[in-house]
């Protein structure tokens, strides 16, 4: 076996084992097949979820030559059945999916640059211990709270629905949507990104397991600065969370604990950004170094942010990821691929603009 097919089947391992996808290294992986397409090498990956299972069909590539390990990170597969009179079909079609969405990726961004690129939403769902929610209690807190008044006999400003589930009012120029949805976010996804909370995870896995039903709260808007929707909405959710029922909030594929939250939203009040309310940094231990990744960036029109493999300690990969992030909010900058960024004369970090290790689509990568 080449060091380049070996490459390959590294790449289509760490694929598969991404928590989005397998999740898990395959019981068997091996090379069945090769081709060229758009002056690129790619290889046929087959592979196994279980000893006892199917083959499964993927790509890896493309390579520019025979020769290099490196390649430009087409490596992909939707899980279908291998068949080898198929496979190359298959795979073929498999990398024209990823060119495509590459490329959309890359006017969105570029858009973004340009100033045209769209922001938020800012939204999340606050978990609840049964399906209660008093939405008359909610409009005094928020008045209490932040000085919003919701409550007005102005039929323009403010909407609520009969049986109290759903409210919809104007605050500081902005429309705020809430919903009481009587069942558990779809899908398991609060208990599946609760494990991400690595400042309390039992607590917040706990809270996502035991709600039984959700708000669902967003702020909508395209006049005002993304950090005027983003405040906003963190004023609308520490409220929400101050309900008794309230078990925590899933935001930002993670969920936080009320008392968090809330602490968090009183920066505001001494007029500070509420920085990890809005952005959510993750940490997991690479087998090369410590990755780590930002959730919210987005929503401000930026890539999300990411440090692959550092050798530095966890707090410190932490700290400037959120640092970072809290730059590019505060600031209204923007980082390109190929600068290089530092937080005093002599350091200076390259940026690497490519897809993403541990986020959707595209990012920015820190070298630190």
């Amino acid at each position: 076996m080449t060091k380049q097919q070996q490459a390959a089947l590294a790449a289509m391992e760490e694929w598969l084992s991404h928590p989005r996808e397998l999740g898990k290294k395959p019981s068997k992986l091996e090379i069945a097949g090769e081709f060229d397409l758009h002056e690129m090498h790619y290889y046929i990956c087959k592979y196994k979820k279980s000893l006892l299972g199917k083959w499964l069909v993927g790509v890896a590539g493309g390579y520019e030559d025979r020769e290099t390990p490196d390649n430009c990170g087409h490596t992909f597969s939707e899980m279908e059945p291998y068949d080898p009179g198929d496979a190359e079909a298959k795979c073929a079609a498999l990398v024209e999916k990823v060119r495509q969405l590459w490329m959309e990726q890359a006017q969105a961004a570029k858009a973004r640059e340009q100033g045209e690129g769209k922001t938020g939403p800012f939204a999340g769902c606050v978990l609840l211990s049964d399906s209660a929610w008093d939405a008359e209690g909610f409009k005094a807190a928020l008045k209490a709270d932040w000085g919003i008044d919701c409550s007005t006999e102005d039929e323009d400003s403010a909407d609520a629905s009969e049986d109290g589930t759903i409210l919809a009012f104007e605050a500081e120029g902005m429309m705020v949507a809430i919903s009481l949805m009587e069942c558990p976010v779809p899908n398991g996804e609060a208990e599946y990104w609760a494990n991400s909370n690595f400042m309390a995870r039992a607590e917040a896995v706990a809270a996502a397991q035991n709600h039984r039903a959700h708000v669902l709260a967003a702020v909508v808007d395209s006049e005002h600065s993304p950090r005027q929707q983003g405040e906003l909405y963190v004023k609308i959710a520490s409220t929400l969370l101050k309900a008794p029922n309230a078990l925590g909030i899933y935001t930002n594929n993670t969920v936080w604990l009320p008392d968090y939250f809330i602490q968090v939203s009183e920066d505001l009040k001494a007029g500070h950004l509420p920085l990890m309310d809005l952005v959510f940094v993750g940490l997991v231990q690479g087998e090369k170094g410590i990755c780590g990744w930002t959730t919210g960036l987005n929503a401000f029109g930026r890539d999300e942010l990411e440090i692959v493999d550092s050798q530095q300690s966890p707090k410190e990969v932490h700290l400037m990821l959120l640092n970072t992030a809290g730059y590019l909010i505060s600031e209204n900058a923007t980082l390109h691929d190929g600068e290089t960024l530092g937080y005093s004369a002599d350091q200076k970090l390259p940026i690497t603009r490519s897809q993403g290790r541990n986020v959707e689509g595209m990012s920015l990568k820190i070298g630190f």
